[in-house]
């Protein structure tokens, strides 16, 4: 009785009970992963209020801020908000902001879901994709804003290492732990199709730093310059590369990305929970709040490493994308357990190759456009570390099968990385002036004189 006194002002464009099997199956793993941490809301008490506006507005909040497990974090935006305003300790504001920024992400990815129910899947994985990675990409214009190249660089990169060692790993180790009586296996296309995209990523990582180095010296404008244009043509492909895997993704084999329905009931019963321009108001508001935040980190992040005592790399790196990305990572560890590795693996795997493909090469145009030198050189240390996690999770998804033991080895070159970054105290605004010094010297360094 009250779901039929609900419906009509809850789905503002009808009734959605007849839409195609094929809309109702177009859910991505993001989208799932996401959907693990919601929780049912009872609109019973709703429906009495007289007033259908009221009622509608009130529903709505019901849906968006109270339909997550995450929802307790939500008290930090206005805490976050207050101690800024009122000039409260500026670590305290990077800490209090990095945790409204948890339920935020995932309120994205539902908004983005509720969306999809009207425009179909194709619109909806379009979106997904330009949405799904909305705070690092938010995080990553405003420090480009502030001229942080670093702060950039090296939070792309913690996105990336902490979706393929972070998550990955500890996906596979708890899912290998919880099924230890049976064989988890894999769709190996979705995951070979999304390692060529990293290891393409890698080698316009790589060609920039060996170019410079091959240039012998970074304090060679020539080289300098040559690097940065490498750096913006490769950013170029990356994205053309980016484009061709949408329409690989969206049209051609959508069957690969698909994520899997726990049972055939469920789906039936489907339909969205707000309405269409509802749900696209909440998204730009969520969007604001998100710029607001991301914002505050920006601008605290290195009075949070002085006070803390930690390295900007540090906290870029390896904090930020930990709990920025909870919700997400929270997700795909559950879907492990349920043995449904397909899709922690879409969001561990399309997660880091969209920032790889995507995110960073937008990043590169975008401080072109506003005349900032920002190359794909990341440095030794850092293109080392991504190197090294995009081959060892290659290597570790290549058969189609997972155990404990993969997973475990994972998340222990994370935890080397992260320790690396830990004791590493390079100062923030080294950029990119390394001195490699000559080939024959360096080489002289490195193993000794003949």
């Amino acid at each position: 009785m009250a779901s039929n006194q609900l419906e009509p002002w809850l789905l503002e464009n009808g009734n959605l009970k007849g839409l195609s099997k094929e809309i109702r199956h177009g859910r991505t793993a993001h989208n799932m992963s996401s959907s693990s941490l919601r929780k049912k809301s009872d609109l019973k008490l709703i429906s009495k209020v007289p007033c259908s506006l009221l009622r509608r507005f009130l529903a709505n909040l019901q849906e968006v801020i109270l339909g997550t497990k995450l929802s307790v974090l939500f008290p930090a935006i206005p805490l976050a908000i207050v101690a800024q305003c009122f000039g409260f300790g500026r670590p305290w504001i990077f800490a209090l902001s990095l945790l409204g920024l948890t339920p935020l992400a995932e309120r994205v990815s539902f908004l983005t879901e509720q969306i999809a129910y009207y425009t179909g899947p194709t619109v909806g994985g379009l979106l997904n994709a330009t949405c799904g990675n909305a705070t690092e990409m938010i995080i990553a214009i405003f420090a480009l804003g502030q001229g942080k190249i670093e702060v950039v660089k090296y939070s792309l990169l913690g996105s990336i290492l902490s979706n393929l060692l972070l998550v990955l790993g500890t996906s596979l180790f708890c899912g290998g732990i919880a099924n230890l009586g049976r064989e988890q296996k894999y769709d190996r296309r979705q995951a070979d199709v999304n390692s060529s995209l990293l290891l393409l990523a890698l080698l316009c990582h790589l060609l920039p730093m060996l170019f410079r180095y091959a240039g012998a010296s970074a304090a060679d404008l020539s080289t300098v310059d040559s690097s940065l244009h490498l750096s913006r043509a490769s950013s170029i492909v990356m994205l053309i590369a980016y484009v061709a895997y949408l329409v690989f993704q969206l049209w051609t084999h959508r069957q690969l990305f698909e994520a899997e329905e726990e049972d055939d009931n469920a789906v039936s019963e489907e339909a969205a929970v707000i309405g269409f321009w509802s749900g696209f108001a909440w998204l730009i508001g969520m969007t604001v709040v998100i710029a607001l935040l991301s914002e505050y980190v920006v601008q605290t992040i290195e009075d949070a490493s002085d006070s803390w005592g930690l390295s900007v790399s540090f906290l870029s790196i390896i904090l930020l994308p930990i709990v920025g990305n909870a919700a997400e990572h929270a997700g795909a560890i559950i879907f492990a357990f349920k043995n449904k590795l397909d899709i922690t693996l879409g969001v561990a795997l399309g997660s880091a190759t969209q920032i790889a493909m995507f995110v960073v090469p937008l990043c590169v145009i975008v401080a072109w456009i506003i005349g900032i030198k920002m190359d794909l050189n990341f440095n030794l240390l850092e293109t080392g570390s991504l190197a090294l996690a995009i081959i060892a999770t290659a290597f570790t998804l290549q058969d189609g099968t997972s155990h404990y033991m993969k997973g475990f080895v994972l998340l222990l070159c994370y935890l080397v990385i992260g320790a690396c970054f830990f004791v590493s105290k390079t100062p923030l605004h080294h950029g990119n002036s390394i001195n490699f010094g000559s080939a024959p010297k360096a080489t002289e360094t490195l193993f000794g004189s003949a």
